[in-house]
């Protein structure tokens, strides 16, 4: 894989728009390790990336530990995706495993890995001669505790290390080294049911704020540090027509990243930026600050901050809980990095034996967005319904 696929992927996972327009045109928001954005889950990726609102199970580690209490006695998973095939020929792919462990009905404790590949990149200098081959990879290993404060509601904490490889060495006078950083998240779940049918309607909401953490330095500059995906999820599921053979599960996630949003800086009578802000506020801060502000520096103002949402929804439907079909569909504003894609997904059950899949196709234009697929195994002793 030469540089500019990299580049390509890169772009794809970190929202950067790589076209500019005037200087008053909003820019998508900069992070470093993005790749923990990156739903491993295949169930939930049928569902276009909406998480909270399906039933919980081993996965739940990576958006809303909280949901653990509720996903059985215990559980493993284990996930592969290749992503972006038709762009680098099946080099870059993501593996995720979970497992957790439930005792007195009451408390869950979990653990996962992800690990990211880019394939093999190929540096070269300015005249086309190679200098290094390396292949960029990132991964990260959590460790999850949850409790239930009632039979509806539960708290977690999760602390994660996170190791982001993309470069070492010198290369066109720019500086590159691995990085790594420490984070945690947070979240709180509910679940309860409605008695409107005879085997009563589900349903379920959580918020989570998850990768809140040192930044990551990849490079010897100390201005040069980039922010976690810090990320707010609010969501949640409604499940339906609940009997015996048929379920419907409606779910619904809305994120928001708690990083600063890139202001507008002056420029000089040739076009060049000075380095001094006209519009925003200076992202160079600190994690506090920027969680906070994080709602209120976008140099658009109002209309701007909301266009930083994005919006994943989707349906499952199953057939006596053994047979799965999901739909979804994901929105991101078309100037905070135009991921838009509709996703679709099938899975089987048996003997407490998940096989789960989902196919994402991209109709966002303005990223080089390509193909991805998802498959996850799963195995939970039944629970029943």
């Amino acid at each position: 894989m030469q540089p500019r696929q990299l580049f390509a992927i890169l772009c794809c996972l970190l929202a950067v728009n790589t076209s500019y327009g005037q200087k008053t045109q909003q820019k998508p928001i900069n992070i470093g390790g993005a790749f923990l954005l990156v739903n491993p889950d295949a169930k939930s990726s049928g569902t276009g990336d909406a998480v909270t609102g399906l039933e919980p199970d081993a996965n739940a580690i990576f958006a809303n530990a909280a949901k653990l209490p509720f996903a059985g006695e215990w559980g493993v998973s284990a996930s592969y995706s290749p992503l972006m095939w038709d762009l680098n020929n099946h080099q870059t792919n993501t593996a995720y495993v979970s497992a957790f462990k439930t005792w007195n009905g009451r408390e869950s404790a979990g653990m996962s890995i992800k690990y990211f590949n880019y394939g093999e990149v190929t540096f070269r200098d300015d005249n086309g001669m190679a200098l290094h081959n390396y292949t960029p990879r990132e991964f990260a290993i959590d460790a999850a505790y949850a409790r239930k404060l009632s039979d509806q509601f539960a708290l977690s904490v999760t602390l994660r290390y996170i190791r982001s490889e993309l470069g070492n060495g010198t290369y066109n006078g720019q500086v590159q080294k691995p990085a790594s950083a420490v984070a945690g998240d947070v979240g709180l779940y509910s679940q309860g049911y409605a008695d409107n049918l005879d085997y009563g309607n589900r349903y379920c909401w959580g918020i989570s704020i998850t990768n809140l953490g040192s930044r990551l330095k990849y490079s010897d500059d100390a201005g040069r540090k980039s922010f976690l995906p810090m990320n707010l999820r609010i969501g949640g599921g409604y499940s339906f027509v609940h009997t015996e053979d048929h379920q419907f599960t409606l779910a619904a996630d809305i994120n928001k990243l708690l990083v600063p949003t890139p202001p507008v800086y002056k420029t000089d009578g040739l076009g060049n930026p000075t380095g001094e802000i006209e519009k925003g506020k200076d992202p160079d801060r600190g994690v506090v600050s920027a969680i906070f502000h994080s709602f209120a520096d976008a140099p658009g103002g109002f209309n701007e901050e909301l266009r930083e949402f994005s919006i994943a929804s989707g349906i499952e439907y199953t057939y006596q809980h053994k047979f799965f079909v999901r739909a979804g569909y994901f929105y991101e504003h078309p100037h905070k990095g135009y991921r838009q894609h509709f996703t679709m997904g099938a899975g089987v059950n048996f003997s407490g034996i998940s096989i789960d899949m989902a196919y994402l196709s991209p109709t966002g234009s303005s990223l080089i967005q390509r193909k991805s697929m998802v498959f996850t195994i799963m195995y939970t002793p039944f629970r029943g319904l």
